[in-house]
């Protein structure tokens, strides 16, 4: 694997934050070096926000933010119209986007990115799965799946343990949050 370099983009109160601590927090306790840590500004609910992950197998020195990352997701696709989400892409990785368009009609927003594209509908999926909007649990099952980070049952096994933990108050949010992840990791394109 040596290191894979994630950058998430999302508007505060998304989850893109948490869904980076969660993914370095799962990979840490699969034995990765991981780093995950949002980008602080004047963040308030609905502005944009950007978050990073650093994984890999061996350690990692860099601290800082990912200005060249293999992948990139986009949690909140209105984020295309203002933010230049490819900005240091590489061509080799990725980038996932959150929509329920056409990857054809997405094309045009992401200022000549010839990488490749994927998309996922992770609206539909956390409100037919929590009842609520919550993109994080698919778009975080999406890049794990897309970045080849564990496979599925590993990954599913991890999160059920952290989700039990996360939600030791409220148990009845776990089963939903786990069939979201699963749909994630089926539906992303």
């Amino acid at each position: 694997m040596k290191h894979i370099e994630i950058r998430w983009h999302g508007r505060g109160g998304q989850g893109a934050k948490t869904a980076a601590l969660l993914l370095a927090d799962v990979a840490f306790n699969t034995g990765m070096y991981v780093q995950g840590f949002p980008e602080y500004g004047p963040e308030r609910m609905g502005a944009p926000i950007t978050a990073y992950n650093r994984l890999g197998d061996t350690e990692i020195r860099a601290h800082s933010n990912i200005y060249e990352p293999d992948y990139v997701v986009v949690v909140d696709e209105t984020l295309l119209h203002s933010v230049d989400v490819t900005k240091g892409l590489s061509k080799d990785g990725g980038i996932i986007i959150n929509t329920a368009r056409p990857k054809e009609e997405i094309v045009s927003l992401l200022n000549g990115y010839e990488g490749p594209v994927y998309t996922i509908d992770a609206r539909t999926i956390s409100v037919e799965c929590l009842g609520k909007y919550f993109p994080n649990s698919p778009m975080l099952a999406a890049i794990v799946k897309v970045a080849g980070i564990m496979d599925q049952n590993t990954f599913l096994s991890q999160m059920q343990a952290s989700y039990e933990h996360k939600f030791a108050k409220k148990p009845e949010v776990i089963e939903g949050n786990m069939r979201a992840l699963e749909r994630g990791f089926t539906e992303v394109q």
